[in-house]
């Protein structure tokens, strides 16, 4: 899933752990017709599975994407993977949208965050 909306950069706050993350990361192929609404219908979709904790995405200049999905435990993924629209997506995708992708599931045991509150002080203000 790669159609990601114009909002502000913010990442995925540091959530309570235990918690279940799915790391997809992709090369696509020339031939993306459909790949955007699809996946905003499975953006969409996701946020319906209780469970769901939120998703991260970025893609680089050359076109390697990777979107991590966190998810509040093993059956809320589990539901996910199983869900028929996602996986009429990921027959698609294997067979027109993407040339490479891996997938990695993780329990997360540790999370933590930062956020600058303020602008940074130049090295030379007084």
């Amino acid at each position: 899933m790669s159609h990601h909306s114009e909002a502000s950069v913010v990442p995925v706050a540091a959530l309570e752990p235990p918690y279940y993350m799915a790391v997809f990361t992709a090369v696509r192929t020339q031939d993306q017709s459909g790949y955007s609404e699809t996946s905003a219908r499975l953006e969409d979709l996701v946020k319906d599975v209780p469970g769901f904790l939120g998703m991260d995405h970025a893609q680089t200049p050359d076109g390697l994407g990777i979107t991590v999905s966190y998810f509040r435990d093993a059956d809320a993924l589990t539901k996910w993977r199983n869900d028929v629209e996602h996986r009429a997506a990921q027959s698609r995708g294997r067979a027109d949208w993407y040339q490479h992708y891996t997938l990695h599931v993780a329990k997360v045991e540790r999370s933590h965050e930062f956020s600058r509150t303020e602008a940074p002080q130049s090295p030379t203000a007084g």
